[in-house]
């Protein structure tokens, strides 16, 4: 009995580190992780070890069953790959799609979505499979964006599929499939709904007033559909900025905040029931917390998110500033234990307090880094602090006593 209790214990230990899909396991940016070193040592965390034949691209990572599973491209092909944690051994790679290029940095975008034995991902040409997560064998496959009649934005497709019971959720950006709901074991459709074209954000999830919603940011602005049937519920313009409309939504007790660069700003929005339906107000509207390339995380009171390339600290219910600093410069960041993990695009990693009392920096180090800017979002699992630059993927040690 006490060795089946032991076991259980490893077992709820390792799904409590998982980070099964991009921002985690709730979609937030935050890691419930405990036992984390509050300072780096001089140069920063020991490397566990460095993998390399990740290729090209700027997929962030998720972390399941002692498996890292990216994206990333090598000659004329996309591939899906999974690695093994405890060592940064290539475990398997399966091609997903034809070679995107763009002069900003080739290759796929978006993170695997992982579920118990399967995984699923979207590449950069809109090509979407359903894979084994042991084998990477392909469940199902097919370019959802061609077979929808959509297009693929300029920077290419950039979400990481959601899923919601027994269905997988992408934007296509198809006239009348924009937003399409597949069941998620055989790829085909259950429903679909408007005519946006794509974006570069991926999809929420939240309950509201007995209603199950699902939060996307199109090119065209704030949408709130019925998650299962895809009827709308609202949609709110002003957010969007008509070229690139990058960070994921961020809902909390009936209100739901979206954000954009390139000039535009933020707003909240408020939730109503409205009838048989809901309804969305407008509580803010400003330009003190415009996400370009990164989301933002809430933790307590307060978002922590880059405002274009200024770390800053905004009250959610009110959109009031407590601070702004340059930081380790434009980046992204998650949040773990009371602290946010900021990489910027220079490849600087800094460990800073999340406090709306001032800017408190502890650490920082830097990693050696190509050409390209380091886009893709660090990770932080299992008591590992993952970061990728392009074909490489440093894992580092971030516990305490150790």
């Amino acid at each position: 009995m006490k060795r089946a209790s032991a076991g259980l214990l490893i077992v709820i230990s390792a799904m409590a580190a998982d980070w099964p899909q991009w921002r985690g396991p709730n979609r937030t940016g935050i890691s419930a992780e405990t036992g984390l070193l509050k300072k780096w040592p001089e140069g920063g965390p020991a490397v566990v070890w460095k993998t390399q034949g990740l290729g090209e691209g700027y997929s962030s990572m998720s972390v399941s069953q002692g498996k890292i599973f990216t994206q990333g491209q090598r000659g004329n092909t996309q591939y899906v790959m999974a690695f093994d944690v405890a060592t940064g051994k290539k475990l398997w790679e399966t091609p997903n799609g034809g070679a995107y290029r763009e002069r900003r940095g080739d290759g796929p975008r978006g993170v695997p979505t992982v579920e118990g034995q399967r995984l699923w991902a979207y590449s950069a040409d809109g090509t979407l499979s359903c894979l084994e997560t042991t084998t990477g064998k392909p469940v199902w496959t097919y370019n959802a964006v061609s077979k929808y009649g959509g297009s693929v934005p300029h920077w290419g497709i950039s979400e990481s599929p959601l899923i919601d019971g027994d269905r997988a959720i992408v934007v296509t950006g198809g006239r009348g499939a924009s937003i399409v709901a597949l069941n998620k074991a055989t790829g085909a459709l259950v429903w679909k709904s408007q005519s946006d074209p794509a974006a570069y954000s991926s999809a929420m999830l939240a309950t509201f007033g007995g209603i199950k919603h699902l939060f996307t940011f199109t090119e065209n602005g704030a949408v709130g559909l019925r998650a299962d049937n895809g009827e709308l519920l609202w949609r709110y313009s002003q957010v969007a900025n008509r070229t690139a409309n990058v960070a994921t939504p961020i809902y909390r007790d009936g209100h739901v905040f979206y954000s954009s660069d390139y000039g535009t700003g933020c707003a909240l929005l408020k939730l109503q029931a409205d009838g048989g339906g809901v309804k969305a107000s407008e509580v803010y509207f400003n330009r003190e917390m415009r996400n370009h390339h990164a989301s933002s995380v809430l933790v307590g009171d307060y978002l922590y998110g880059f405002s274009s390339s200024i770390l800053t600290a905004m009250k959610f219910l009110t959109g009031e500033v407590a601070w702004r600093d340059r930081s380790v410069g434009k980046g992204s960041l998650v949040h773990a234990e009371g602290h946010l993990y900021c990489l910027s695009e220079t490849g600087v990693m800094g460990l800073v307090e999340a406090t709306p009392d001032g800017y408190r920096e502890k650490s920082r180090f830097t990693i050696a880094k190509g050409e390209r800017p380091t886009w893709a979002n660090p990770v932080v699992s299992g008591g590992r602090l993952y970061v990728r630059d392009q074909d490489n993927l440093y894992a580092y040690d971030v516990r305490e006593g150790r």
